[in-house]
């Protein structure tokens, strides 16, 4: 029981952290010159190239079928599409709306989850996660200077949840550093296959990034996704998916924080941002009571 509870709360620990250094990732998208479309790409991209020598380092056993191989990395997609659609925030609104937007993953996850899992629907938490969907309904309708972006924002945490609970199922029989190598090549094939058309569409001046870029680029790679994303699939192995969403609703508060201090970014949002932002940080305080008062995990 005691060996238990410190695995809890190593694995609690360790999801702050990545949460912590999630908030960076947003930052990162600022700083990146690409449009979204390449800058996912080269993050999934140096994400595979790191992954690789990890698990060469660890020694990780990676004698999987082909098929298991594709299963994992079909869910790569899912993850690109929400990367896509959170950067394509940024650019077209700032750091603050897009990462509001990112808090709707509890709301999401909550939708999805009892269709997935066939698990029983927890109204309690559908309408606590809808708090956020009425602030950024608030922001929307008040400041039309970003509703592009907010839409955008808005499409990103549907694609995380599903990821988070695709995810929850394969970390019961697979390493977490192997699942999140074979999904970053699975999206760095699957967009590579799509990139052609998309900067058709969306033409960039160079599809190589220069030398600022690529050092940005490495370690958005580094510390925001093979890191992060190695600790959010450790920590699923003893925290639910939608703890795991709830936590990340966290990371807003960070990368706000961070884009008032580097980008300025408090002149661009009016008060309606800051009611949304209230809405979206009373929901987690809410849920997080709940866990407690029930003894959630």
């Amino acid at each position: 029981m005691v060996q238990k509870t410190i695995l809890m709360k190593k694995s609690y620990f360790l999801l702050h952290i990545a949460v912590l250094l999630l908030g960076f990732s947003a930052v990162f998208g600022k700083l990146i010159s690409f449009n979204e479309g390449l800058l996912v790409w080269y993050r999934l991209l140096f994400s595979a190239i790191i992954l690789f020598f990890v698990l060469k380092f660890f020694k990780v056993n990676n004698h999987i079928s082909l098929k298991e191989k594709f299963d994992i990395a079909k869910v790569g997609m899912v993850i690109t599409m929400s990367w896509v659609f959170f950067y394509a925030s940024i650019k077209y609104s700032n750091i603050s709306i897009a990462v509001v937007c990112a808090c709707l993953a509890s709301f999401f996850t909550a939708v999805f989850e009892p269709f997935i899992n066939k698990t029983s629907f927890r109204p309690s938490e559908f309408l606590l996660s809808a708090l956020t969907m009425l602030g950024i309904g608030l922001i929307f309708h008040f400041d039309a200077s970003y509703r592009l972006g907010i839409a955008l924002g808005v499409v990103s945490p549907a694609f995380l949840a599903l990821y988070a609970i695709y995810n929850e199922r394969l970390i019961k029989t697979y390493d977490s550093k192997q699942i999140n190598y074979y999904q970053m090549i699975g999206g760095t094939i699957g967009l590579g296959l799509l990139l052609p058309i998309y900067l058709h569409f969306f033409q960039v001046k160079s599809i190589f990034p220069d030398l600022k870029d690529t050092l940005w680029l490495i370690l958005l790679s580094l510390f925001c996704t093979v890191f992060v994303y190695v600790s959010f699939t450790e920590a699923l192995k003893k925290i639910s998916a939608f703890t795991v969403n709830l936590s990340i609703n966290l990371e807003p508060i960070y990368s706000i924080i961070l884009a008032f201090l580097f980008f300025d970014e408090s002149k661009e949002v009016n008060v309606w941002f800051y009611i949304g932002l209230f809405l979206a940080i009373a929901s987690v305080i809410l849920q997080t009571l709940i866990f407690v008062r029930n003894g959630k995990n």
